[in-house]
C-alpha cells in the first residue's frame, strides 16, 4: 500500500562544509523515511545513469560534454554554483535517471516519488542556479519519445519559477507548463509557462492553496494529462532561506495531498521530486518529508 520510491547513495555527493547548497539532505532524506516508517527496503528502486541518448533530447551535446569533463567557463560555472566534481558529475547523471525510473514506476503503480529532482533552471545549452541537467525536460521527452505520451503536465510549485522547463517546452503542446512562484523571487527575467501563478511575497497558507486549488483541477479537467510530473519544492516555507513565501509545515502538507488527491481521483498518475528547499539539514529533510506523508496517505485513500 506504499509507493515506490526511487534513491541512490551517491546522491549526496560532498561539498565543501561552507557551500550554501544542502547536498547532504538527499541522504539524510532517506534516513528519515526509513526511521518515520515511510520507506521500507522493498519499496526502494536504484536508477542507472541516464544515457547520453536521452540527455540529448534536451541538453546540446557540447553543453553536457563540456560540464563532464571540467571545461565549462568560469561564467558558466558560476551561474551553476556547483563545482564539477567527479562525484558530482556522477550524481547528476544518476539523478536525472531516477527521475525517468520514477515516471515509469509512477505509470505502472499510479504513484511514485523520487528522493532527488526538480532541477528546473538548466537549459538546453547551460545550467543555473544549482541546476545542472533539467531532470523534468528529459523525462517528458523520454516518455513521449518512448511510451507514445502525448499529455504531459509539469506542476511546479517550488518558490522559484520553473523557467528552463517553460522555455523547453514553449510551442509543444505534448508538455503543459504549470508554475506557481514567488513573483519577486529568482530568477529575476522569468520565461512564460503555459500557466503561470505569481505570488505575492509573505502569501501565508490559505491564500496560498486558494490559489493552487482553483487552478489545477480545471488544467486537470480540461488537459486530461497521461502522466503528471510534481514538483514539490518545500521553498515556499516561510523559514525558509531563499523563499519569500510564509507557508508553515502543515501549509506545505496540505498543498502536497491537493496535489496528489487531484491527480489520483481523476485516474491520472503522479511522480513527485522534491525540488528546492534552504534551511538547517533537520526542518529541512523534515519538510521534504511531508510529500512522502502525503504520497502514503493518498495510495491507501486510493487504493494504489
Amino acid at each position: 500500500m506504499k509507493p515506490p520510491l526511487v534513491y541512490h547513495e551517491a546522491y549526496s555527493a560532498p561539498l565543501p562544509s561552507s557551500h550554501r547548497f544542502p547536498m547532504a539532505k538527499f541522504r539524510e532524506l532517506e534516513r528519515c523515511l526509513f526511521e518515520c516508517g515511510l520507506a521500507h527496503a522493498g519499496q526502494m528502486h536504484r536508477p542507472l545513469p541516464v544515457p547520453r541518448r536521452w540527455l540529448e533530447l534536451v541538453h546540446q551535446r557540447s553543453y553536457h560534454e563540456a560540464f563532464a569533463r571540467d571545461r565549462l567557463d568560469r561564467q558558466a560555472q558560476r551561474r551553476i554554483g556547483l563545482p564539477a566534481t567527479t562525484p558530482l558529475v556522477q550524481r547528476t547523471w544518476l539523478a536525472v535517471g531516477g527521475t525517468v525510473l520514477t515516471a515509469r514506476l509512477a505509470l505502472r503503480h499510479g504513484l511514485a516519488c523520487h528522493l532527488a529532482g526538480g532541477t528546473h533552471h538548466a537549459f538546453p545549452n547551460f545550467g543555473s542556479g544549482f541546476c545542472i541537467f533539467n531532470d523534468l525536460a528529459v523525462c517528458a521527452r523520454v516518455l513521449i519519445e518512448q511510451e507514445g505520451l502525448q499529455r504531459v503536465l509539469v506542476v511546479d510549485l517550488d518558490v522559484h519559477q520553473g523557467d528552463a522547463t517553460a522555455l523547453i517546452f514553449s510551442g509543444d503542446a505534448r508538455v503543459f507548463t504549470l508554475s506557481a512562484h514567488a513573483a519577486s523571487n529568482f530568477p529575476s527575467r522569468k520565461q512564460v509557462s503555459d500557466l503561470d501563478l505569481p505570488l505575492s511575497d509573505g502569501l501565508e497558507d490559505r491564500a496560498y492553496l486558494q490559489t493552487v486549488g482553483d487552478h489545477l483541477p480545471d488544467v486537470l479537467d480540461r488537459l486530461r494529462p497521461q502522466l503528471v510530473l510534481y514538483n514539490a519544492g518545500v521553498d515556499p516555507h516561510r523559514d525558509d532561506r531563499l523563499g519569500r513565501l510564509a507557508l508553515t509545515d502543515l501549509g506545505l502538507l496540505q498543498r502536497d495531498h491537493l496535489v496528489l488527491d487531484a491527480c489520483l481521483r481523476r485516474g491520472v498518475p503522479v511522480a513527485t521530486v522534491i525540488g528546492g528547499g534552504y534551511d538547517a539539514m533537520i526542518p529541512l529533510v523534515k519538510r521534504h518529508a511531508l510529500v512522502f506523508r502525503a504520497a502514503a496517505d493518498q495510495a491507501r485513500l486510493h487504493g494504489l
